[in-house]
């Protein structure tokens, strides 16, 4: 991953207070995480950031859309995505982000850098099957489609007929019962 500056929030000079940052997620931003799965995104984060005294509070929140290619007829199409983050930033002798809502940092650091806690809050929010929404209301025509139903309907057929072999069979012990 490059590190992306723009992403660095540096709070030893803050007062105690609360503040919002607000940031664009394109797909410069994923790129930058070798992450190639999202063609586009256009996605807004907004980050309330509440200083005390001796901790930090961060509330992600994001909307917007991510242009993805659908699990079935590889058809691109934009992928609603909203999702939200707590984070609470504690201070101690060395680092540990082993919990998922608590990071702690060490005592000297005097920034941190949500860009991995914005990545990993928008790619988790993305539902693991993408299926298009022209596929749910009929309204997508892809020759994947169609050849899809084409072989579910075979299936169904083939379902219909039974095998002489099972026939056989039931004959069997219909015979033994009678």
């Amino acid at each position: 991953m490059k590190p992306l500056k723009e992403f660095d929030i540096s709070f030893t000079g803050m007062k105690p207070g609360n503040y919002q940052f607000e940031y664009h997620i394109d797909k410069k931003f994923f790129e930058a995480f070798n992450f190639e799965e999202y063609l586009n995104s256009d996605v807004d984060v907004v980050l309330d950031f509440v200083k005390k005294t001796n901790m930090l509070e961060l509330h992600f929140s994001s909307k917007g859309n991510v242009e993805v290619p659908c699990d079935i007829t590889t058809e691109v199409y934009e992928q609603p995505v909203e999702g939200d983050l707590n984070l609470v930033v504690k201070f101690g002798a060395e680092y540990n982000d082993d919990e998922d809502e608590l990071l702690i940092l060490p005592f000297e650091e005097y920034h941190i850098n949500v860009a991995q806690y914005i990545y990993e809050m928008i790619v988790l929010a993305m539902p693991s099957k993408r299926i298009h929404p022209g596929i749910a209301d009929g309204t997508l025509k892809s020759e994947i489609l169609e050849r899809l139903e084409e072989y579910q309907s075979g299936t169904q057929k083939e379902k219909n007929e039974i095998d002489p072999r099972w026939e056989a069979l039931k004959k069997l012990i219909t015979n033994k019962n009678t």
